[in-house]
């Protein structure tokens, strides 16, 4: 009886360790290949949107965005030269499955003050799984239907959760009156864990508008070509 009874037990054990593993691999793998389609799908629509002049991306196209719009695409060079992700207003759990979210109460792209946004580190397309790559000079480029706005990287920092100073207007001095154009990116740190938050901090080197923008000139990390 008490083998039996052991005999069970191992089977249930084992039973359980299988549906570990196949949630960490749902969690680690699956929701990437799941959201990886869908950010492609958005980028692309968002791109020939700004093409017809519609500045956002939602409603019955996309309703897994409900309330929420796509209205941005971000690259980053140093993540890769076909790197593109969708910027979708707030920054709820559904929003981040679908790509960065940006911070609602703060400045939007290219504006006096700090455009603050948040990615995954980890599943669902990790769009900043290489945040801390990031180097001072390194390009973060966001496009919007009429201006592309090009951002360099000045400083990062690894803060905790309760520390949302680091998207106040002017970063780390709540309070402040903004007069640089600022752009922050927020994930967490490290990766695989919510411990903490990486943190980096970029200011407005160039606006141009859409007509005059021509991507390839911009695939590099750093510079102009």
């Amino acid at each position: 009886m008490i083998r039996r009874v052991v005999g069970w037990a191992g089977e249930l054990l084992i039973t359980a360790g299988v549906v570990v593993l196949l949630f960490v691999a749902w969690q680690l793998w699956w929701t990437d290949v799941v959201a990886d389609r869908k950010q492609d799908q958005l980028v692309q629509a968002l791109v020939d949107d700004f093409a017809d002049g519609d500045p956002t991306v939602g409603g019955d196209a996309f309703p897994d965005l409900g309330e929420d719009e796509a209205f941005a695409v971000i690259r980053v060079p140093r993540f890769g030269p076909d790197y593109a992700r969708p910027v979708i207003e707030g920054v709820e759990l559904p929003v981040l499955a679908l790509g960065v979210g940006h911070y609602s109460e703060t400045a939007g792209p290219g504006e006096v003050g700090n455009f603050a946004i948040a990615g995954h580190r980890t599943t669902y397309g990790r769009p900043f799984h290489e945040i801390d790559t990031l180097r001072e000079g390194d390009r973060v480029i966001v496009e919007t239907q009429a201006t592309v706005y090009v951002y360099e990287v000045t400083a990062s920092e690894i803060v905790r959760p309760w520390q949302t100073e680091v998207i106040a207007p002017v970063p780390d001095q709540p309070g402040e009156q903004p007069e640089e154009r600022i752009i922050t990116l927020t994930s967490c740190h490290p990766k695989y864990s919510a411990t903490e938050r990486y943190i980096t901090h970029g200011r407005l080197a160039e606006t141009i508008p859409r007509e005059q923008w021509r991507l390839e000139d911009w695939t590099d990390v750093a510079g102009r070509p």
